[in-house]
């Protein structure tokens, strides 16, 4: 791994497959209606940065058309602004904001992309931010309702954020399903009504008591596998909904079963790019800082293991080792949180 003087501005990358380095860059200075940006944390997205430092991914995807070295990792994190550019009016020196960009010490950004943070918000928990906007597309596309019924299968970082939107929403029944024990008890802090450990494939006799014989209107996807997403067409209600959240390489392997056209099985997509006038980076964000300001999204307890981001490589090692015994992977550009979990 390459070294880098302690007080320059550093970058993770990724050069080639399953390796990972951390370096020197430069971010420049803030143009007009930009700001500079300095970290505190950013939280590793487990799901994509496998697909990405793997390689997990057919020729022909998106992923393929996306992942090009060197490839800059990540796209989740919170920091202070430490200068401003011209024209910059509404945002100012030391506040705190989230911002879109890979696992960086320092980035130049769009004054306008920067959201505040609530005080109250710790940035441990405001880190979640970006998992929270692409989940709450998952949300809109369900169209939950007061007293709906939902099960979310995978109760991993993208699966937790999904729980959290669905009883924001007013659901009923919130039953959440995982081969993981320990993921469970940060489920039901997030509003699961009802909690199956066992493989979604053995899972229909404990989803059907959960919800008193009747299968849930709507299933969110949040693996991104092959098999479960087959499972998840069954475990619709007649005429329910499959919302598909986690992404996968493979897209092929992901095939329909009778229940699209027997039953009237409806599948939604849900990406992080399907913003509206309405819904968008912006107003989604604003409203997950509202909910979790008022402790209507509770996000406490969701980091598993902090590094230094020049542990970069046993960070990477510990997601790929075993990526259901981990949940929020967070680099620490400041300190502040301490030694790794």
């Amino acid at each position: 791994m390459a070294t880098t003087s302690s007080g320059s501005p550093r970058r993770l990358v990724f050069p080639s497959k399953q390796k990972v380095l951390i370096e020197d860059f430069e971010p420049g200075a803030p143009g007009k209606g930009q700001v500079r940006v300095r970290a505190h944390l950013s939280l590793m997205s487990t799901g994509t940065e496998n697909i990405v430092f793997n390689r997990l991914f057919d020729p022909g995807t998106h992923w393929d058309n996306w992942v090009k070295y060197p490839f800059c990792p990540g796209y989740c994190s919170v920091g202070v602004i430490e200068a401003v550019g011209e024209g910059v009016t509404d945002r100012k020196i030391g506040q705190r904001i989230t911002f879109r960009n890979g696992h960086r010490s320092h980035a130049v950004e769009d004054a306008t992309k920067c959201l505040p943070i609530p005080d109250n918000v710790p940035f441990e928990q405001a880190v979640w931010f970006a998992l929270a906007k692409i989940t709450f597309h998952g949300a809109l596309v369900a169209g939950y309702s007061l007293g709906d019924s939902v099960l979310v299968i995978g109760a991993g970082p993208i699966g937790q954020m999904s729980i959290r939107w669905a009883a924001a929403a007013g659901v009923k029944s919130l039953i959440v399903v995982d081969t993981a024990a320990h993921r469970m008890p940060l489920a039901k802090s997030g509003g699961a009504t009802a909690l199956v450990t066992a493989p979604i494939t053995k899972a229909r006799e404990d989803v059907l008591a959960a919800g008193l014989g009747k299968l849930p209107r709507v299933v969110v996807d949040s693996t991104g596998s092959a098999a479960v997403f087959a499972a998840a067409l069954g475990l619709a209600a007649d005429f329910g909904k499959v919302v598909v959240m986690g992404d996968t390489g493979s897209p092929t392997q992901q095939t329909l079963t009778p229940d699209v056209i027997m039953r009237g099985v409806t599948i939604a997509g849900a990406h992080d790019g399907h913003e509206t006038a309405i819904w968008n980076g912006t107003s989604i964000i604003n409203l997950f800082f509202n909910l979790a300001s008022t402790g209507r999204f509770p996000l406490a307890g969701l980091t598993s293991h902090i590094f230094k981001p020049e542990d970069c490589a046993e960070a990477y090692a510990t997601a790929n080792r075993d990526r259901s015994a981990t949940m929020g992977i967070i680099f620490d550009w400041t300190g502040e949180l301490g030694a790794a979990k």
